[in-house]
């Protein structure tokens, strides 16, 4: 698991606002297309999740901006699992600007695993293999 690189975002023109300025609803997308990639690079992307009859969806979104992002930048997004108890999961988000360092944005997203009747779902009960990849996870960089 380690060595998975960050997953980098170009601005692109319609993220923007009148200003200029990337509108704040677009980190949150930012958030879901890295936390998409985090999944995928450890070999269990939402559509095995789905497969596998796991549904993940979010309890909760935390974001605090902290500078401008503006068009044509790119912007790493680091992603890492903060807490993983077999049923809910904590991401955490760190948006940079790739060329200054800059941190743009900081968040964190919450989610739980269900059934796919929509019961809470233990990964550790029911998937040992699954709830192992995201214990390592904890753990990496």
């Amino acid at each position: 698991m380690e060595g998975i690189k960050l997953y980098e975002h170009k601005v692109q023109y319609y993220e923007t606002d009148q200003m200029g300025i990337v509108h704040h609803s677009n980190y949150i997308r930012w958030f879901e297309e890295a936390r998409t990639y985090l999944l995928e690079e450890i070999g269990f992307g939402y559509k095995k999740m789905e497969e596998e009859g796991i549904i993940s969806p979010v309890l909760s979104v935390q974001a605090d901006y902290k500078t401008m992002t503006r068009y044509s930048d790119i912007v790493t997004i680091d992603v890492k699992i903060r807490e993983y108890n077999g049923i809910k999961l904590t991401v955490g988000y760190t948006v940079s600007d790739k060329e200054t360092g800059e941190v743009r944005c900081v968040g964190e997203t919450r989610h739980c695993f269900l059934d796919t009747q929509g019961r809470p779902l233990s990964l550790k009960r029911s998937y040992p293999e699954i709830n192992k990849l995201f214990e390592e996870m904890i753990h990496v960089r």
